[in-house]
């Protein structure tokens, strides 16, 4: 990421903000919810789904988070070098390679394999926690449940040496209406939560919950949720109704750079998707797919200028688009222009955006490129 430090937020054409405040919030509504004896896992990988991994960890922490997760090894130790000592947790595979970064770090990771086991257990120190992953469902990442009690027997034998600290699944439709599917996987997780137990396994850390299941599925809170895309105040899915009050916590803008008014039969953009059929006056604004402003918004998506909705002509180009004008008269240089988020009485959320660009709202956050720095507001 650009540091914004390299010069002020007017020196930019194109930002994001990134409202701490309104993340911390989103924290506190999910700990009320889910109540004082369940762990928040602040899931902050991909960069926190393009808000900024170091300072939302921060934050989150700061709001009553117990503990972080992240994907990958790299993720975890950019964590820990910017001094975060919370627990981390590693949510996807690590190669053994990386074992001795896990170890000197710090990070739990997800065992899965017998090697990854033998090599943990040649560098980790006495009662380095380790966690197991149940696929019940999701058909990717995790042992499948008859796999589950050999696996702990195996890991069992480097006991003390390796601790059996947590035991979870993952939900593959939480975020629909139909609930069907999502009652199975919890009932396939509840069997190898007792089977394990019949072996002689407890786990201190029993989790299965992300953003939606932990409003959807309240009974399956176990002992931590890890909510993902709440934390930033967005909805897992149009599906979804938000039980408790979640505050956006992302602001993408920009500025007009230039303003003319097109002849009609003039064309717009590469391949002259957009053609005028009257003198039309545009707005050239300086984001693009270089940006991750995706140019599948071509001819569709819509900006803020003035708080009055401009349509984008013609083709998202790497660096720049071009928005209709006429909606604001009085359009000017240097103009704000919001992406996302609020102007004047409007708001265009992150799932408009995805709505238009026929994707998603994780998508759209987390494919915020590097070179738009993001700016962090926070009072407390």
């Amino acid at each position: 990421m650009l540091s914004p430090d390299l010069s002020p937020k007017e020196a930019w054409v194109t930002w994001a903000e990134v409202d701490l405040d309104a993340l911390a919030h989103n924290v506190r509504q999910i700990r009320a919810f889910v109540g004082e004896k369940v762990q928040v896992i602040a899931v902050v990988k991909a960069d926190a789904y393009g808000h900024g991994m170091v300072p939302v960890a921060q934050a989150a922490l700061r709001a009553g988070a117990a503990r972080l997760a992240v994907h990958r090894v790299q993720e975890g130790i950019a964590l820990r070098r910017a001094g975060i000592q919370a627990p981390i947790l590693l949510l996807g595979y690590a190669p053994l390679a990386a074992v001795p970064q896990v170890v000197d770090y710090g990070l739990t990771p997800t065992v899965l394999t017998t090697d990854f086991v033998d090599a943990l257990h040649t560098q980790a120190p006495e009662g380095f926690p380790i966690h197991v992953k149940v696929d019940t469902g999701m058909g990717r990442f995790g042992l499948l449940p008859h796999e589950v009690v050999d696996f702990l027997r195996y890991v069992r034998r480097y006991a003390p040496k390796l601790r059996l600290e947590g035991l979870y699944t993952h939900f593959a439709t939480a975020d629909e209406a139909d609930t069907t599917y999502l009652h199975h996987q919890w009932q396939a997780f509840q069997e190898v939560m007792a089977q394990a137990q019949a072996a002689g396994f407890a786990f201190p850390l029993k989790h299965a919950c992300n953003s939606a299941a932990t409003f959807a599925l309240p009974e399956a809170h176990l002992d931590a949720v890890r909510p993902g895309i709440a934390l930033y105040g967005m909805r897992p899915s149009l599906e979804w109704k938000t039980p408790v009050p979640l505050r956006p916590a992302l602001a993408l803008k920009s500025r007009v750079a230039r303003v003319r008014v097109l002849p009609a039969g003039s064309s717009i953009g590469y391949g002259r998707t957009y053609r005028t059929d009257r003198p039309q006056r545009v707005a050239l604004v300086p984001v693009g797919y270089g940006d991750g402003y995706v140019r599948a918004l071509s001819n569709k998506g819509y900006v803020l200028i003035q708080g009055k909705r401009c349509r984008i002509l013609g083709r998202v180009s790497m660096d720049q688009i071009v928005v209709d004008a006429d909606p604001v008269p009085q359009v000017g240089m240097e103009d704000e222009v919001v992406l996302i988020g609020a102007q004047g009485g409007d708001r265009i959320t992150a799932e408009e955006v995805a709505a238009w660009a026929g994707t998603i709202n994780y998508e759209v956050t987390t494919l915020l490129q590097p070179r738009v720095p993001r700016f962090y507001r926070a009072t407390r």
